[in-house]
C-alpha cells in the first residue's frame, strides 16, 4: 500500500490509523525536527542538492524517522525499500541488495533501503550491508530508538551519518492537529471542534509523539460521533486514553505550585509528600533533569554542612538520570529526593554568601590584607607581600589562628553554623578556633 495516499484504495484507506493517512507527502507538510529539514539546515540541503547519503535517524517514537525516509526516496526519485529489523534476514537484505543493483545498472536509479528498528540487526545482518553501503549500491537510512553507539557496529555506524530527532514541540503537534482536523477525508464533511483544553490535554497523552497524538484524536471523533457531537473536550481524551489527563503545565501555574511543593517538602523534611510531588511531575510528563538540578541547589542551600553528603548524592543523582532517562530516572529521583527530605537541615553555607555579597555591595571588596597576598616576585616581597603569613600545617593541629578578613571587618561573622547534624561539629570546632570572634554568636 502506498502509504501516501492512493485513491486506488478507498476501502483499504477506511481502516488505515489516521496518523498513517496523514502521513505528509512532502517537505512543506512535514512539521518537527526544524534543526534538520529547516530552511538552510543539513538534511533539508542534502534533499534539495539531490545528494542523500547513509544515515542513522535516532529518537523516540512517533518523531518523524519512517516519514523523512520516505520523503528523501520521493523528493530525489529514489526508489524505496523498507523493511523491518524484526521480520527481515539476511537472505531478505542480500535480496534487496541484488535488486538495487539492478535498478542502478539498467535504470540509473538510486535505491534507498529503509530498515526500521535497526538495532535489532545482528552482527551478521548488518555485515551483509557493509559492501553495498560503500559501494554506493544503496542508500541505507535505518531508525532506532536506541543509542547506535552501542547498537550499531562500529564498520556499519562508520559509513554513515547519525541525525538525531526530537520528540515534537508544542507548535508542531498544534500545526500537525490542524492539519489532520482540516484535510482528513474520513472525518466527518464539518471537521471537529478542539478546545483549548483539549488541545493541551492531546498534547500531554502524545508526550512529543505524532502517531499517538492523530491516532487518539481519531479516538476522540469516534466517540464524539457516537453522541452526535462534533465538539471534542478534555474529557473526550481522558476517555479515549482511560486515565485522567494531569492537570499540568510546564509554562502556567501548575508548574512552579508543584516544583515549589516538591521543594518545599524536601526542605520540610516530608519524604512522603515530596515522592507523592515529584510523581505528579512524572506524571504530567516533566522533565527530569529539571528536577535533578532543583534537588542540586536544594543540597547546598537548604542541607549544606549539616550533611555535605547529600550534595555529593544529589549531584550523582542528577548525572545518573542525564545518563539514564526516563522511566528509569524516576527510581534515582525518588532516592535522592527522599535521603535529602530525610537529612537534617542547615541554610548557614546559603546566609553566609548572601551576608557577604551584601557587605561587598554596600561597601565594595576591601584591600587584601599583606600578609595573605601572593608574592611570586622578589619586589613583592621588599614590599611587604606575603610577609609574616603564618603557614597553618606548621602550627599544631593545622591552625594558626591568623585572621585572613580584611581589617575593619576581623570580628565580622558570615557562616554561622547551626547545631544540627555534622553542623553541630563545625560550629564547636570554630568556636575553639575563634573564640574572640564566635562568642558572638550567642
Amino acid at each position: 500500500m502506498d502509504l501516501f495516499g492512493d485513491s486506488r484504495q478507498e476501502v483499504k484507506s477506511r481502516f488505515r490509523p489516521l496518523a498513517d493517512r496523514m502521513r505528509p507527502g512532502s517537505l512543506q507538510e512535514f512539521f518537527g525536527q526544524a534543526h534538520l529539514v529547516g530552511e538552510g539546515q543539513v538534511l533539508r540541503r542534502m534533499i534539495e542538492d539531490d545528494a542523500p547519503v547513509s544515515m542513522i535517524f535516532w529518537g523516540p517514537p512517533g518523531t518523524g524517522k519512517t516519514t523523512l525516509a520516505r520523503l528523501i526516496a520521493r523528493e530525489t526519485d529514489a526508489a524505496f525499500v523498507g523493511v523491518s529489523a524484526v521480520t527481515a534476514g539476511v537472505k531478505d537484505i542480500r535480496k534487496v541488495v541484488d535488486q538495487a543493483r539492478a535498478h542502478q545498472k539498467g535504470l540509473g536509479r538510486r535505491t534507498i533501503l529503509f530498515i526500521d528498528e535497526i538495532h535489532r540487526f545482528n552482527k551478521a545482518q548488518q555485515d551483509a550491508l557493509l559492501h553495498a553501503v560503500e559501494d554506493g549500491t544503496l542508500i541505507l537510512i535505518g531508525a532506532t530508538t536506541e543509542n547506535p553507539s552501542f547498537e550499531v557496529n562500529a564498520p556499519l555506524l562508520s559509513r554513515c551519518r547519525v541525525f538525531v530527532l526530537k520528540p515534537l514541540e508544542q507548535d508542531a503537534q498544534i500545526a500537525i492537529l490542524d492539519r489532520a482536523l482540516s484535510q482528513d477525508g474520513m472525518l466527518p464533511a464539518n471537521p471537529p471542534t478542539v478546545d483549548d483544553t483539549a488541545r493541551t490535554a492531546l498534547i500531554r497523552v502524545a508526550g512529543g509523539d505524532a502517531r499517538i497524538l492523530l491516532n487518539t484524536l481519531e479516538i476522540c471523533v469516534e466517540l464524539e460521533q457516537k453522541r452526535g457531537s462534533q465538539s471534542i473536550r478534555a474529557q473526550t481524551v481522558e476517555e479515549a486514553v482511560q486515565r485522567r489527563i494531569p492537570r499540568y503545565d510546564k509554562q502556567g501555574d501548575a508548574h512552579y505550585d508543584t516544583i515549589s511543593a516538591f521543594i518545599k517538602s524536601v526542605r520540610g523534611s516530608d519524604p512522603d509528600a515530596a515522592v507523592y510531588w515529584l510523581a505528579c511531575m512524572l506524571d504530567a510528563g516533566e522533565d527530569p533533569l529539571f528536577i535533578a538540578r532543583r534537588l542540586v541547589i536544594l543540597a547546598s542551600e537548604d542541607v549544606g554542612n549539616a550533611e555535605p553528603y547529600g550534595l555529593v548524592l544529589a549531584n550523582a543523582a542528577f548525572q545518573a538520570v542525564h545518563q539514564i532517562g526516563l522511566p528509569e530516572a524516576r527510581i534515582i529521583l525518588s532516592q535522592a529526593a527522599t535521603y535529602l527530605a530525610s537529612l537534617p537541615k542547615s541554610n548557614a553555607a546559603y546566609l553566609a554568601v548572601e551576608a557577604a555579597l551584601a557587605e561587598v555591595r554596600e561597601n565594595g571588596a576591601a584591600p587584601v590584607p599583606m600578609h595573605i597576598r601572593n608574592a611570586p616576585t622578589g619586589l613583592m616581597k621588599d614590599l611587604g607581600y606575603g610577609k609574616d603569613y603564618e603557614y597553618a600545617h606548621d602550627h599544631e593541629g593545622g591552625f594558626a589562628g591568623q585572621d585572613c578578613l580584611p581589617s575593619g571587618l576581623t570580628d565580622r561573622i558570615f557562616y554561622r553554623p547551626k547545631p544540627i547534624g555534622r553542623e553541630k561539629d563545625i560550629q564547636s570546632r570554630l568556636e575553639g578556633w575563634w573564640p574572640g570572634r564566635r562568642k558572638k554568636q550567642t
